[in-house]
């Protein structure tokens, strides 16, 4: 199952590397393919000091961890992304937030389902009747669903 990866869940898991994101991440290979864009890697690094503050970690630690999360990841060029699916994601983020588009853009391309811990993006799409959308709760039920098959 293709799922698409927002900015927000990288930033939780490099914020503990531990916690049932991180576990999601490493350890659901056989389930999951992850993807996700160029732009979280912008966003990232545009919040690597405020990253670096909360963790608490030496910037060495911080960048390996972040080294091991995107190893994990698929990345695609949102070039590739017709133009017509962009004005799609477009609507559907304009009064959610527009900087999610690159994400909704992407999961749409790729028929994959949007893996986001952002409550007012998750709620907004769900309102739009957005299907493709999963939050980390429903991912760990969909994964332990998928692993007893």
């Amino acid at each position: 199952m293709k799922i698409v990866v927002d900015t927000n869940i990288i930033f939780s898991a490099l914020l503990n590397t531990n916690g049932s994101i991180g576990d999601l991440i490493f350890n659901s290979g056989s389930q999951f393919e992850f993807y996700s864009c160029s732009y979280m890697r912008f966003e990232i690094q545009k919040h690597w000091s405020r990253i670096q503050k909360i963790s608490k970690l030496p910037d060495e630690q911080l960048q390996i961890s972040y080294t091991l999360l995107l190893s994990r990841l698929k990345f695609i060029n949102e070039e590739i992304i017709p133009l017509t699916i962009w004005l799609e994601s477009e609507q559907l983020t304009k009064e959610i937030d527009i900087d999610d588009t690159d994400f909704v853009a992407l999961t749409k391309f790729l028929r994959a389902t949007l893996w986001t811990g952002d409550k007012i993006l998750y709620n907004g799409l769900k309102d739009l009747h957005f299907k493709k959308l999963v939050n980390t709760s429903e991912l760990l039920l969909l994964r332990a669903k998928k692993s007893r098959k």
